[in-house]
């Protein structure tokens, strides 16, 4: 059954967002939208619940249609407000009256502890955030759901709690989502629709395999192109070849003969389609300047402790040598941040560090954490990278260009740029420290699909040794070639990702 059909929708703000979009959403559909940043997938979700209006083309819905909407913020005349009002006031006077129970099922469909629902959402992680805004969509039981980036600010738990809730919806719910998750999409979907400028393809399936066909489809149009050019550039030669013998010969056949090779070779250019070119958001390259020292970090059983002292964990006798790319697994809480802080500061600040933890002398660290707290809001970025380093003006304006920041964007105060402008950023000032070892903490939270991938590659390509922690369960099984995971107030090395990633989602 047709819920949603779009048909040659389009919106330009500048530049086309996208054009000539044609999609029909039905019952039981779990639609992923892929796009880089800023490419339109927000814009899309905006045109479906009509909060804006299309540059062209329509969507017609079917009749008392009603359409939940997850945006990626909590509106500011909320923060105060208990979690559970909240979501109460998202339902009608009369039924948050009469029917207040519906509060209760979603909070316990979403496992929200009794202790949580009393507190104000400005108390909250985003994650529990988030899923205050889930629940204030879903407690009105809309027909379609739509997500904008549900997993940001998620921890692994919370992101296979989300997935578990998702996939034990009523079947014939439509959800349409956007995410740069990889494994989420994977989870979640059946459909993947590439948003695009030109045509936005879609395919009947889950992200990874619709991928690999984008892929291909882009492959073979390249090479229909450039077989369409070469067929072309023949006919102009031919037809050259004809017009010199028919003006010396005077034949007015080889005349019409050249005239019709070249309408002939016109007709391919015209017609021949280039492969889709994704812009880029802004490269991403990491640096590497080698040390000799083949074991980097030595762990004597550090004993890792919250800010007042508790502990939480031991490490047992652990190195951390070149090459390694080591990531660090453990429930919310067990103290995984604790043991970066602690990582950095034993290498920034040797002579503060404790016996436990010991760096080598050669050690030069590229850190990057979560928050991008390295980065001051009332900084620019030109300013951030000439202070920084010795570049001069037009070299810092050349590498800023090259991470996806205009000239306009330059100046803008850190503050005022996006969560993937500024990672994009952070990922500069990352490579211009020129490090041997990087310690990165949830290192893909603001990146697109692109941006993940373009690091992935970094990484791998540099030979990078690292310490990262990440819920990015992609990009783990991606780059990690080691794994520790905290258990039991003890670090023990795994074989892989898969056994925590399986205990997390059962």
């Amino acid at each position: 059954m047709t819920l949603i059909n779009i048909r040659n929708l389009g919106v330009t703000l500048g530049n086309p967002l996208f054009s000539k979009l044609n999609l029909v959403v039905n019952a039981g559909d779990r639609i992923g939208l892929v796009a880089a940043n800023g490419r339109g997938k927000s814009t899309l979700l905006a045109c479906i619940t009509g909060k804006l209006e299309p540059s062209e083309g329509e969507i017609t819905k079917a009749r008392g249609l009603t359409i939940g909407h997850v945006a990626q913020n909590v509106p500011p005349a909320l923060f105060d407000t208990p979690f559970y009002d909240a979501v109460l006031q998202a339902l009608p006077a009369d039924q948050a009256e009469s029917e207040s129970w519906r509060v209760d099922v979603v909070l316990e469909s979403l496992d929200v502890p009794e202790l949580m629902r009393s507190r104000p959402l400005k108390q909250l992680s985003g994650g529990w955030q988030r899923l205050a805004m889930l629940a204030r969509t879903w407690v009105s039981e809309p027909d379609v759901l739509l997500l904008d980036e549900p997993t940001n600010h998620l921890d692994l738990e919370k992101i296979a709690q989300l997935e578990g809730w998702l996939n034990a919806l009523p079947r014939d719910v439509p959800v349409i989502l956007s995410s740069h998750d990889r494994a989420f999409l994977d989870a979640t979907t059946n459909r993947t629709l590439f948003l695009r400028p030109e045509q936005s393809p879609v395919f009947a399936l889950p992200y990874t395999r619709a991928r690999a066909a984008l892929d291909e489809a882009d492959a073979s149009e390249a090479r229909r192109y450039e077989r369409d050019m070469k067929v072309a550039e023949q006919l102009r030669k031919q037809a050259a070849k004809l017009n010199n013998i028919g003006i010396n010969s005077g034949s007015d056949l080889l005349v019409v003969k050249t005239k019709q090779l070249r309408q002939r070779a016109e007709k391919l250019e015209d017609a021949a389609k280039r492969a889709h070119l994704e812009r880029s958001a802004g490269a991403i390259r990491l640096a590497n300047r080698g040390t000799h020292a083949k074991v980097l970090v030595t762990l004597e059983d550090a004993v890792v402790t919250t800010p007042d002292g508790t502990p939480l964990f031991k490490t047992g006798r652990q190195f951390i040598c070149q090459g390694d790319r080591i990531v660090l697994l453990g429930l919310n809480g067990a103290g995984k941040s604790r043991l970066v802080s602690m990582l950095k500061q034993a290498i920034e600040r040797p002579e503060t560090a404790r016996d436990s933890i010991k760096a080598t002398p050669s050690l030069v660290l590229g850190y990057g954490d979560q928050a991008l707290a390295d980065l001051a809001d009332s900084d620019t970025p030109i300013g951030t990278i000439i202070r920084r380093f010795d570049v001069g003006d037009q070299r810092a304006r050349a590498l800023l260009a090259g991470a996806g920041m205009t000239i306009d964007m330059q100046a803008k105060p850190i503050g005022q740029l996006s969560g993937g402008q500024k990672a994009r950023l952070g990922m500069l000032v990352l490579r211009l420290a020129e490090p041997n070892f990087y310690l990165l903490d949830e290192p893909t939270n603001h990146l697109d699909i692109e941006g993940q991938e373009a690091l992935e590659s970094e990484l791998m390509a540099h030979e990078a040794s690292c310490l990262l922690v990440s819920h990015d369960r992609s990009f783990v099984r991606a780059v990690g070639n080691r794994f520790w995971l905290i258990e039991k107030k003890r670090l023990v090395e795994v074989e892989g990702p898969e056994g925590f990633f399986a205990s997390v989602g059962g």
